[in-house]
């Protein structure tokens, strides 16, 4: 089992371990398994687990075709699962649009506030002055009833149908470049066009994600498929690596979220 853990960082071993119970429960009742959602990382950490046994099958879905956190469904090969088996609900908030403007932190401050586990709601969608939100269907009654502002603006929520959904497509800027090293800081003032010394005062202050977990340790050292978020610049991702130059530097894919 030891050889599992070897693959993933020391602080997602605790992840591990879910997982590992979930493909438990899987083998020993034949019966499908249902997460809460997860974020790109950890899907990514159950594909991996998951992926390599034929027993098992694997399925995903957020509510729409380019959701980031999404639930996953571990279930034995019999099964035919479809999207209602992801027991999701979509809300859409109301709001005064004309005279309050709502962003993705006010809507996750106040779920959050509610007593909402992040990972009971997925997506939050904002397109013009429209704002959706994703979630278990176990916690869509509590929501519709507790759920009634945003800061001190009065809202309400309206269930939706799942092809009402907004469209908002991500698009990434994709760039190759060289770096001395994987250390945190190497890597956002490749991606981000900034010193090293700007980027060491971001990390120090707790203003950089890496698989959105707060990450205060320059030296930190990113591989391949980690997502970043740094306040005031936005979201990146380490897309690949692509080996090393003559010099002994790392070329590397990086991605920038337009």
């Amino acid at each position: 089992m030891d050889t599992i853990y070897q693959h993933f960082r020391p602080d997602e071993k605790e992840f591990i371990d879910q997982v590992l119970s979930w493909k438990q429960f899987v083998e020993d009742t034949y019966a499908p398994k249902l997460t809460d959602f997860l974020d790109p990382r950890m899907q990514q950490i159950v594909e991996t687990i998951i992926g390599t046994n034929s027993d098992i099958r694997l399925a995903s879905f957020g509510g729409y075709l380019d959701a980031e956190r999404k639930r996953m469904l571990l279930y034995p090969d019999y099964f035919q699962p479809n999207d209602d088996d992801f027991h999701l609900t979509l809300f859409e908030i109301q709001y005064p649009s004309k005279f309050v403007t709502i962003a993705h932190n006010h809507v996750l401050g106040s779920l959050m506030s509610l007593g909402v586990k992040r990972e009971k709601y997925g997506d939050i969608l904002i397109h013009d002055e429209r704002i959706q939100f994703f979630i278990t269907n176990e916690m869509s009654e509590y929501v519709k009833l507790e759920f009634k502002q945003i800061g001190k603006t009065t809202i309400q929520l309206i269930e939706k149908d799942m092809n009402d959904v907004i469209s908002t497509r991500e698009e990434w800027k994709e760039a190759i470049t060289t770096v001395s090293s994987l250390r945190l800081d190497a890597i956002l003032s490749a991606i981000y066009s900034i010193s090293r010394q700007k980027t060491q005062m971001l990390i120090n202050r707790g203003y950089v994600k890496v698989n959105w977990k707060v990450i205060e340790d320059p030296s930190f050292q990113c591989q391949e498929g980690d997502y970043f978020s740094v306040r005031g610049y936005g979201r990146s991702k380490l897309m690949s690596l692509e080996g090393k130059t003559k010099k002994e530097k790392w070329r590397i894919t990086t991605g920038i979220l337009k």
